[in-house]
């Protein structure tokens, strides 16, 4: 299975970024294409489920388009039918979970198949869920990290595209380990969509394998 998230025609592929707080995965992407390390893409829109977020405030700041859709008291498929609607009318190629902290539908996932990208702090398949990083620090790992990965109808369980490891440190707690992670977060995200939009890429089984667009048979 190939690349699914590449734009036709040559043109940029349309981001949409979905988060639920303040958006530092999200505004590191946003830099990333404006210094030119993610390249052939654009943000398309900037959704949050959560009023008040200061993601959507520095989308705004941005002059990015975005859309506040409240999830709170609805149904998930009502919600999701909703920002399947606001993606597809802004163009949206590639779905980016900035800090979403709300499970997608299935119906959701099979709207994008292979293009929703995810962000995890923790090596998966170890840790899933909430508060992984606390997690890691309760079970005494000499190792964590994080994962970015692509969305399926599991929680935190699709193929990986890319993982960064940092050793943890006799000094840390479990804050400080988090506030490490996300620096490479930071990276790491930005690195994972341009190996995605570069569509130089092929899935094999559960393996996420860079393929040299050059090459001959």
């Amino acid at each position: 299975m190939s690349g699914s998230a590449v734009a036709a025609g040559g043109a940029p592929v349309r981001l949409g970024i979905l988060l639920s707080g303040r958006g530092s995965n999200f505004l590191a992407i946003a830099h990333s294409i404006r210094t030119g390390r993610i390249k052939g893409a654009q943000i398309a829109v900037v959704i949050s489920n959560v009023a008040e977020t200061g993601g959507l405030k520095a989308a705004q700041e941005l002059g990015l388009p975005h859309a506040l859709l409240i999830s709170r008291g609805r149904k998930r498929p009502e919600h999701d039918a909703e920002m399947i609607a606001c993606l597809q009318a802004h163009q949206v190629n590639l779905v980016c979970l900035a800090g979403y902290m709300r499970l997608l539908s299935p119906e959701f996932v099979a709207a994008f198949p292979n293009s929703i990208l995810n962000i995890h702090p923790s090596l998966l398949p170890a840790f899933p869920g909430l508060d992984a990083q606390a997690q890691a620090f309760a079970y005494g790992v000499k190792v964590a990290g994080c994962t970015v990965h692509f969305v399926d109808e599991h929680l935190d369980h699709g193929v990986i595209i890319l993982q960064r490891a940092i050793p943890v440190l006799e000094t840390d707690d479990a804050h400080s380990l988090a506030d490490r992670i996300l620096v490479e977060e930071h990276q790491a995200y930005s690195e994972a969509i341009g190996k995605v939009v570069s569509g130089e890429y092929e899935i094999r089984e559960r393996r996420f394998v860079k393929c040299n667009p050059l090459a001959t048979d």
